[in-house]
């Protein structure tokens, strides 16, 4: 948040009574959160940033997005999803689409989500899932793949409806639990927390995969919260170190694994998470970085 040391909140309440900020003593924790923010303070501080920033912000959110659909199943070339303009409402063209959108959208909720995260998460899903067609999603109405009508969209599921997350075949959570854990989730956010930008931007991130509240996109919406966190808590305020990035060179096989490790709950799993995370953050330091760089030489 602006005026605040990246990576932190305002007045936090006691540890004890945070729970985010008590993961963060978790083996490991402390080092990944040492190591990214060196990293990204590195990249901030690179003369590039100084006068073209928005130009490197917008490179970043291209590959972040891009690196978010190859997560979804659409793995395009950087080149390609850069010269594309026709998204469609089916297959791999609709998830690169909604990757886009949900990219485009993520700086525009901070303060909603300082508020409500419950809206915000509403709202990206129904960004993500509304099929891209021309107007906002509110004007088009809702609607689902294909573009057909679809009360599901925009809000959690209910008991008994299906979730199409093919990528994720961890057990399903029931509509109950999702919605008494994202009750508690948006809680622990508005309640404020110690602990550093990267605990909270992973939990919110693990959380909503573990979840899975919304009948499709799932991934896509996860991702695009973290991106929302790592904003917003002023780690990364010019959203410029695209962790979609690094979450799709870590691999989906390594992004499963660590899941899996955080919905097991235990402290090594919950740590390993935190830690791909971190990772993940730290490989799009890299790429913009290379983008800096890149701009320094006039190559981009």
């Amino acid at each position: 948040m602006a005026g605040n040391t990246r990576g932190t909140s305002p007045a936090p309440p006691k540890a004890s009574d945070d729970p985010l900020a008590t993961l963060a003593s978790l083996p490991g924790v402390a080092d990944s959160v040492a190591s990214v923010r060196k990293g990204v303070d590195r990249v901030y501080g690179h003369r590039i940033m100084r006068r073209r920033s928005n130009e490197v912000t917008s490179e970043a959110a291209l590959r972040g997005a891009r690196g978010s659909a190859a997560l979804s199943g659409a793995d395009w070339a950087l080149e390609e999803v850069r010269r594309r303009t026709d998204f469609g409402v089916e297959g791999e063209p609709r998830t690169v689409g909604a990757a886009l959108r949900l990219t485009a959208e993520a700086g525009q909720l901070l303060s909603v989500w300082r508020q409500s995260p419950l809206r915000v998460l509403a709202r990206l899903h129904l960004v993500a899932a509304s099929g891209g067609g021309q107007g906002s999603a509110e004007a088009e109405g809702r609607h689902g793949p294909g573009g057909a009508a679809d009360d599901t969209v925009g809000r959690p599921r209910l008991a008994a409806e299906p979730v199409d997350e093919p990528l994720i075949e961890l057990p399903l959570p029931d509509a109950d639990e999702v919605a008494g854990r994202l009750d508690g989730l948006s809680r622990l956010l508005l309640t404020g927390t110690a602990a550093p930008a990267l605990v909270t931007a992973a939990v919110v991130h693990g959380e909503l995969l573990a979840l899975r509240p919304f009948a499709t996109c799932n991934g896509l919406v996860a991702r695009a919260a973290e991106r929302i966190v790592l904003i917003g808590s002023g780690l990364d305020p010019k959203s410029i170190c695209p962790a979609e990035v690094g979450h799709a060179e870590l691999g989906r096989a390594a992004y499963v694994a660590a899941l899996e490790g955080y919905v097991s709950g235990t402290p090594e799993g919950v740590a390993a998470w935190i830690a791909h995370c971190g990772r993940a953050v730290e490989l799009g330091v890299r790429e913009s970085t290379a983008v800096c760089e890149a701009l320094q030489r006039g190559a981009a």
